[in-house]
């Protein structure tokens, strides 16, 4: 799966919007603000995908959903542990290190977070593509990366070798603290296609498709 320097810079701009509309929603539900770095969207191989995040064994946080509709996918958002303590920390505005572990509120507080972060994306390639997307009640996994990468292409039957990753950073501007994410979506291959479709970008299966006697 090629994907053109262009299909990454709309990509690119799916991942601002998603991204500045999750900065506002973490606002209003902080009651402080937050800031957003620009974030990176590429297309990676799984194993690249991996290694991007920190490798197998590296313990994370993963609210993981799958979406029906225009664009069929598996989404996964993940934080490493430090930074789902410290969204924590600042969702229940204490001191940021308070939180060594997840307990039934932290895990409830991610929850929470990652809910907003996928609703947002979502919400961005929707507004963008006008295309319809249905969220399932989202799931939460702490375990190992390459475990949570294991089921999740095991459950949603991916077949593909690469996977959209958007890297994302907040920074709540109280006391400072930075939190890293990564946005995963798993899309099949006529997601693609539509999803490009809709924003007038032709994909080389629609060439492909031409009947080139006709032209």
């Amino acid at each position: 799966m090629k994907i053109s320097s262009t299909k990454i810079d709309i990509l690119q701009e799916i991942g601002n919007i998603g991204v500045g509309n999750a900065a506002t929603a973490l606002a209003h539900l902080l009651q402080t603000k937050v800031n957003m770095r620009v974030p990176r969207a590429t297309f990676l191989d799984l194993k690249e995908a991996i290694t991007l995040i920190g490798g197998v064994e590296k313990q994370v946080v993963c609210v993981n959903l799958r979406v029906e509709g225009d664009v069929p996918a598996t989404i996964l958002y993940i934080f490493d542990q430090p930074s789902a303590c410290a969204l924590v920390d600042l969702l229940l505005g204490q001191k940021r290190g308070t939180t060594t572990a997840l307990d039934e509120m932290g895990y409830s507080a991610v929850m929470e977070i990652g809910n907003i972060m996928t609703g947002s994306f979502t919400g961005a390639i929707a507004e963008m593509t006008g295309l319809q997307l249905v969220p399932s009640v989202p799931a939460l996994a702490h375990d190992m990366l390459g475990a949570i990468f294991a089921t999740a292409v095991a459950a949603s039957g991916y077949a593909e070798d690469q996977v959209l990753c958007i890297q994302t950073s907040f920074v709540g501007m109280q006391n400072q603290d930075r939190m890293d994410s990564h946005f995963i979506m798993l899309p099949e291959v006529e997601s693609l296609d539509r999803l490009f479709a809709a924003l007038g970008v032709v994909t080389e299966t629609q060439v492909s498709g031409v009947d080139c006697n006709r032209m």
